[in-house]
């Protein structure tokens, strides 16, 4: 590959810019940069492709544009070079990163797949396509990646993304990290999303990651609560010192009977409240419609309790104040919890109250009206799930379910045997 300078005005009278130019044949594309110099055509040696050195056409400046040129010339190769070296696909989005770097003096670092990942993840956020928790996730997924990369000492280009990759990342994720295959799966997601981009904005021609196949999810069984459950939370009394957990249980069990996210319930006001109705703007995705949540009497009573201005804290402190709070009311028997890992499946047994967390709300809502028999198009019209399959992930049932349906299904009359003495 050659790379050569010209003029982007050759036929001005004034002064024009000069332009660094070269083919990216895989890409089809020709590449230009400005170089930020300027001549005037008079001055320049159109054979040879740089300012007449000599003669009555040679330019004032001509030694320091030559030597910029130069510069231009060397991080071209050197970049090329690097590319080689690292078995790294040389493309023009390299390269330019490569010129921003070095003559725009842009942030820099040595691994061109880090460089690559932080300008795309600041495309996304500049873009506003992350909330918060999503720029979290894959902040996380880069982390990841270095501890990788650092413990494994596997080298990580774009080119190294192959099914080699792909096993010892599986290994290092399952065994070495403890990932279970739920979190493994989302983790394989995330980085297969940044690939596609990387793919599509000319970092790699290397396709081979969209081979790699993501182990399935897990549905896991999950804490969900029966209307038994809310009713002896609420009938429970704290100790004066306990206010804290009332007012996180009064959070908690108003997320049970709406089907909110922990997220949505900061943009509850007295103001989106009327006919009955909770009046709510989707939080995830701000061109998803708006949905009406039917309150009831307990949801009423504890808005009104804190005067239409829930008591919120972090996500986290809810966490482990609402386990605080079953232990307190009595939950304490052992139940059992399955981790599945690749194919092995731990089992490990605990206190029922540290399996309850903010996202049980949700998913108790869900499970007691599919339990009372409503329909998943009217419950997702609540909750705003657009995929049925996500909104029956949430249903949890339970033993007394199967047992009642069992029951009820074979209630066949019969004569009891006599006994045979």
């Amino acid at each position: 590959m050659t790379s050569t300078f010209y003029l982007k005005e050759a036929k001005t009278t004034g002064e024009s810019l000069i332009y660094f130019s070269c083919y990216f044949k895989e890409e089809g594309r020709k590449f230009v940069y400005s170089t930020g110099e300027k001549i005037a055509p008079i001055h320049w040696d159109q054979t040879n492709k740089m300012p007449v050195m000599r003669g009555k056409n040679k330019a004032i400046n001509r030694g320091s544009i030559k030597t910029q040129l130069g510069r231009y010339e060397s991080c071209f190769k050197n970049t090329r070079s690097r590319c080689i070296e690292m078995q790294e696909d040389f493309t023009s989005q390299v390269l330019k990163t490569a010129f921003d770097e070095e003559f725009k003096k842009s942030p820099t670092g040595k691994n061109i797949f880090f460089d690559a990942f932080e300008v795309f993840m600041d495309q996304k956020k500049k873009n506003q396509e992350w909330k918060k928790s999503t720029e979290k996730r894959y902040n996380n997924i880069q982390n990841l990646l270095k501890s990788f990369q650092s413990e494994t000492g596997y080298k990580l280009n774009f080119n190294a993304i192959n099914s080699k990759f792909h096993s010892e990342f599986t290994y290092y994720c399952m065994e070495t990290k403890g990932h279970v295959n739920n979190t493994y799966s989302r983790n394989l997601g995330l980085f297969k999303t940044f690939m596609h981009w990387a793919l599509e904005n000319g970092y790699t021609y290397n396709e081979e990651f969209k081979k790699i196949k993501k182990i399935p999810k897990v549905v896991t069984q999950q804490i969900a609560l029966k209307k038994s459950d809310l009713q002896k939370l609420m009938d429970h009394n704290f100790k004066p010192k306990q206010k804290y957990l009332e007012r996180v249980r009064d959070v908690f069990v108003f997320s049970c009977v709406t089907g909110l996210r922990f997220g949505e319930l900061s943009l509850v006001s007295k103001k989106n409240i009327y006919d009955g109705n909770l009046h709510l703007k989707e939080e995830k995705g701000a061109e998803k419609e708006a949905r009406t949540i039917p309150l009831n009497d307990l949801s009423e009573y504890i808005l009104k309790k804190y005067n239409y201005n829930l008591p919120l804290i972090t996500n986290q402190r809810h966490n482990d104040y609402i386990k605080d709070i079953f232990e307190e009311a009595g939950y304490t028997w052992e139940v059992e919890k399955n981790v599945t890992r690749g194919k092995s499946v731990d089992r490990q047994t605990m206190p029922f109250y540290k399996r309850v967390s903010t996202h049980t709300a949700r998913r108790t809502f869900i499970t007691m009206l599919k339990r009372e028999g409503k329909s998943d198009k009217l419950i997702s019209k609540i909750t705003g799930h657009k995929d049925l399959k996500t909104l029956n992930q949430y249903y949890q049932v339970d033993d007394e379910a199967k047992k009642e349906a069992v029951v009820n299904t074979f209630n066949i009359s019969f004569e009891p045997l006599k006994r045979v003495e």
